[in-house]
């Protein structure tokens, strides 16, 4: 087991009195299938934006300019998690209920499987494409980060030490190394050549869920338990960490960093769900925004820097999209 020293820990007081203004435009579409947890979207080339309906066993895409919805049905029992869609087009899913990886041809529907070679990393969960166009990704309770060769399909599995670790969210820095938020414990992770390398966070209590890098290759991430944004600085190893604006019962999840290296993220303790926006320049939350749906729970989202929005999935059955500023 390897872990790196302990970091530092400034807790920056007063960090959740935000601006309670500055709204950003959202629009929500009904998805057609009912209850079916559509989440997780991707925006391709033709800007279609590509999501999975978790409970629905289906990946499918919305066309934003006209409302049109299309469905692919994927096998009773996959329980899709998330989908990205790689530089040809193909559509990868993570089978999280079926222990698999999926390749979708949206031209043919045609289907390739890439079984876990171990039957216990048996929930694929979230996964990310490195500039390669192979596929990082974690499996939350088989305890394992995972990487698949495109070109082979081969899959390379890398246990976390830590029992129970839950790895959730992962990212790539600029130079392709996978950053893991390991949602049952305090810690981080990230890979190196001798594996999976833990960092623990200075707070007991904390429960890191999703992350994301910065410019400065600074991994930040929310703490889904206690309410915080924090920033781990691999080059220090210090942490610093802020309340949300929503204190601790917040519940901050879903991710994402705009063109301007602001961090956004969703605080699913409100009701309705907050759309929150921190700005590293001014160390301030600068905006908030009511998901109009209410947004039961947003899990995930993506920065579509073409079009400066940012797209989400909702437990209400809807596909969202926030304007950027």
């Amino acid at each position: 087991m390897k872990y790196l020293l302990l970091p530092v820990l400034a807790v920056v007081a007063g960090g959740g009195a935000a601006l309670t203004g500055n709204p950003v435009d959202i629009k929500e579409w009904p998805v057609p299938w009912a209850d079916t947890r559509p989440r997780d979207p991707y925006v391709d080339a033709q800007q279609r934006v590509w999501f999975v309906g978790q409970t629905g066993d289906y990946a499918a895409f919305l066309v934003p300019a006209t409302g049109e919805f299309k469905r692919y049905q994927l096998d009773a029992g996959t329980g899709p998690h998330n989908l990205i869609v790689d530089t040809h087009g193909a559509v990868w899913y993570a089978g999280n209920r079926a222990g698999h990886i999926g390749k979708l041809d949206p031209a043919s529907g045609r289907i390739t499987k890439y079984a876990m070679p171990d039957r216990a990393a048996r929930d694929p969960h979230t996964l990310v494409a490195d500039a390669s166009g192979d596929l990082w990704f974690t499996g939350q309770f088989g305890n394992f980060v995972g990487q698949l060769t495109a070109a082979t399909g081969a899959v390379r599995l890398l246990w976390v030490p830590s029992p129970h670790a839950r790895p959730y969210g992962i990212v790539l820095d600029s130079k392709d190394r996978p950053w893991i938020a390991l949602f049952g414990t305090n810690r981080l992770a990230t890979v190196d050549s001798t594996g999976i390398v833990e960092i623990p966070l200075p707070r007991a209590g904390a429960r890191p869920r999703r992350l994301e890098v910065g410019r400065d290759g600074g991994v930040w991430y929310v703490d889904y338990a206690g309410g915080y944004l924090g920033r781990y600085d691999p080059a220090t190893r210090a942490v610093e960490e802020r309340p949300v604006p929503g204190g601790r019962e917040a519940r901050p999840y879903a991710m994402a960093r705009d063109a301007q290296d602001r961090i956004w993220f969703v605080e699913t303790g409100s009701r309705p769900n907050r759309l929150v926006g921190f700005d590293p320049a001014t160390h301030l939350f600068f905006s908030i925004t009511p998901i109009p749906s209410g947004g039961g729970t947003v899990r995930h989202m993506v920065y579509h820097a073409p079009t400066r929005s940012i797209w989400f999935g909702t437990d209400e059955n809807t596909i969202g999209r926030a304007l950027i500023p």
